[in-house]
């Protein structure tokens, strides 16, 4: 099955360029837990700057994910726009997938990792890893990519996914980038307490056994999804059996800095930008007006 253009692509205006946003949709075929496979169309919108040299390298965004149906059922379409705009300002050709069991998208929820006490993480992890890397190769076929030159950014369940891609490395992609990455936390409930952290310090370990592209982990100290004491030990495990990163911990930001992704992109984006710049992308410069 090949690419369907939903929509033309339309502009939006930029100090002194334009953004272009196409929205398309793209086969993808995906197992849930339970060894299911389905296979459906997802929603990817895309973002460049028309006057962004070409081929662009590619900056794929992860989505996180809600442990309720409805607020799933009522995502809509992931953009993350002001960081797309950001990241095509600096060059990149931006990919946000909105997954199979969300949103525009729809379909069965092939992303439940079961009881809190009881997770079973890897094979919904790699779910949407799955997803991710099916819509990296259809972008690829673009004769504006550049197809060896592919960075990943995800945010919580998307943050782990981001890692899940390092320990495959897929061709062409140079970095990962992991907000606030974990899952089965709940801030009302069990605040700084995810679900099964040791399954997850588990699945970082082995993902730590085969990643070898740069990864860089950004997370806070009042993260009321994750906490601050886990995610420190999930990339030590990762780092210990081999994996390569930085671990990145901010101070407090607001009253839960699990959305710091979306929240203060001011806070990190220096940070963000010189582990680009040592991972493959020397040249990036900070858009004018941008910290």
């Amino acid at each position: 099955m090949g690419v369907a253009f939903l929509a033309s692509a339309v502009t939006m205006p930029l100090a002194q360029a334009k953004l272009i946003e196409e929205v398309i949709k793209i086969p993808v075929q995906v197992s849930n837990s339970y060894g299911k496979e389905s296979q459906q169309d997802i929603v990817v919108t895309l973002f460049h700057e028309g006057t962004a040299p070409t081929p662009y390298p590619v900056a794929v965004i992860n989505h996180g994910r809600s442990a309720k149906a409805e607020q799933r059922a009522a995502f809509g379409r992931a953009t993350y726009g002001t960081h797309a705009r950001w990241l095509a300002q600096l060059g990149f050709l931006v990919v946000v997938p909105t997954r199979v069991g969300y949103g525009v998208t729809g379909g069965e929820d092939v992303e439940d990792s079961g009881s809190c006490h009881r997770k079973n993480y890897p094979p919904v992890y790699e779910a949407a890893a799955v997803q991710t890397q099916q819509v990296l190769q259809q972008v690829h076929q673009r004769p504006d990519v550049a197809k060896d030159r592919s960075i990943i950014i995800g945010q919580s369940f998307g943050g782990t996914t981001a890692i899940t891609l390092a320990a495959k490395n897929p061709t062409g992609v140079q970095a990962s980038i992991n907000f606030a990455g974990g899952g089965g936390g709940n801030a009302e409930t069990m605040p700084q307490e995810p679900c099964s952290p040791w399954a997850l310090k588990d699945l970082f370990a082995d993902y730590g056994k085969t990643a070898r592209i740069p990864t860089l982990w950004i997370y806070t100290e009042n993260d009321q999804w994750m906490g601050a004491k886990y995610p420190r030990e999930w990339f030590d495990a990762f780092k210990e059996k081999g994996g390569v990163g930085e671990f990145v911990l901010f101070p407090p930001n607001g009253k839960d800095g699990h959305g710091l992704f979306s929240n203060a992109p001011d806070v990190w984006r220096a940070t963000v930008l010189a582990f680009l710049r040592a991972s493959g992308y020397p040249d990036l410069t900070m858009p004018q007006g941008k910290k």
